[in-house]
């Protein structure tokens, strides 16, 4: 038995398929994956994410800790409860983690994976060393994912006038508190929505009140395939303290100005950057009938092979999509190994579906 969410007996008496994730006992679905899939992409629904890490970091120097400890940049949080995406690397350039993290009054609230925790937290507490801050794990803390063009009406409708008149307010990647609670318009879905934490014992009330008012509970199953046609990447199949952000789709997230910031990782990065990255994170499409799935070995003709990292069937498309780490030189065409056979595939930017709308 792994451990539970506040949420655990509510989960079972909606009739929730439970599996193990990450050494948490989670939902996979509630009756039907694809339905709750399509729930999300066509109104909202309601995701259970209190496995998540939730760390705040106070004190003089956390500033300029997170300014060594991520390869993006904090100074780009200039307004408060603004946030910021950002790999967390070691010194090889791989990835620890990826996690989100705020700006907040008492200075900055990270929220990081559930399978990761362990390492994680053993990572932040050797790397703080040194530095003027206090790290504080808020483990009191339950957080639940609204998610769908709906969402952010539908929850406003259920809270206080305060509350609804923050929700309205909020701009995409923006987090505030309210009393105990902390509302995001943040989520790993490609929808827009709310990401809420609040104390534990209160979210199995909150819970039933969502889906009382008919916002649906998700579970893992349908946030893999939202995720997935959002071109998100999952760390641990995705992303790994193997591979760098350069070659995973990434990039972006490693901010090289100022070039005096010396971030865990820049030296590994820039050496990478400067011999030429070799590979990069694509979007795969099987226009045939077929499932494509990880580990599943690309061919790309006179190019060389790479492997499918994430795949699976696309609810919105009707397809099956993948991500895949493939040679930098590959073009729109390469094919994939499925069962002993090779089926063409078309090659497309790691972006699926967002807003409910196809991109490919």
């Amino acid at each position: 038995m792994g451990q539970r969410t506040p949420l655990h007996d509510q989960h079972l008496a909606l009739g929730a398929k439970m599996v193990d994730f990450g050494g948490w006992d989670m939902p996979l679905h509630y009756g039907s994956q694809v339905e709750e899939h399509h729930q999300v992409r066509r109104d909202c629904g309601v995701f259970d994410v209190s496995h998540m890490t939730v760390v705040d970091v106070s004190g003089p120097q956390a500033r300029d800790w997170l300014q060594v400890l991520l390869a993006n940049d904090v100074d780009r949080l200039q307004t408060p409860g603004k946030a910021l995406y950002s790999p967390m690397l070691n010194e090889q350039g791989g990835i620890v983690d990826d996690l989100i993290v705020y700006l907040t009054d008492f200075g900055y609230r990270l929220v990081v994976n559930a399978a990761t925790r362990d390492k994680d937290m053993a990572w932040l507490q050797a790397r703080s060393q040194g530095f003027d801050l206090q790290l504080r794990e808020r483990a009191e803390l339950a957080m639940l994912a609204i998610q769908g063009p709906s969402a952010r009406a539908k929850v406003a409708e259920l809270v206080s006038t305060e509350r609804a008149a923050l929700i309205h307010e909020l701009k995409p990647f923006q987090g505030l508190p309210d009393d105990d609670w902390f509302i995001a318009r943040t989520g790993y879905t490609g929808e827009d929505g709310l990401e809420i934490m609040l104390p534990a014992d209160q979210a199995a009330g909150f819970f039933n009140e969502l889906v009382g008012a008919g916002i649906a509970p998700i579970g893992l199953g349908a946030r893999d395939t939202l995720r997935l046609e959002a071109g998100m990447n999952l760390y641990g199949q995705d992303m790994t303290e193997e591979v760098s952000p350069l070659v995973c789709n990434m990039a972006w997230t490693v901010a090289w100005e100022p070039a005096t910031r010396d971030f865990i990782g820049r030296q590994a990065l820039e050496a990478e950057r400067a011999a030429g990255v070799a590979s990069k994170l694509v979007g795969l499409v099987l226009e045939e009938r077929g499932v494509l799935r990880a580990h599943q070995v690309v061919r790309v003709e006179g190019v060389g092979e790479g492997e499918i990292t994430s795949g699976s069937f696309s609810p919105t498309l009707n397809k099956s999509i993948a991500l895949a780490r493939v040679p930098a030189a590959t073009g729109e065409r390469a094919e994939v190994e499925i069962r002993g056979k090779w089926f063409p595939v078309r090659v497309v930017r790691p972006n699926f579906v967002r807003n409910g709308k196809a991109l490919i």
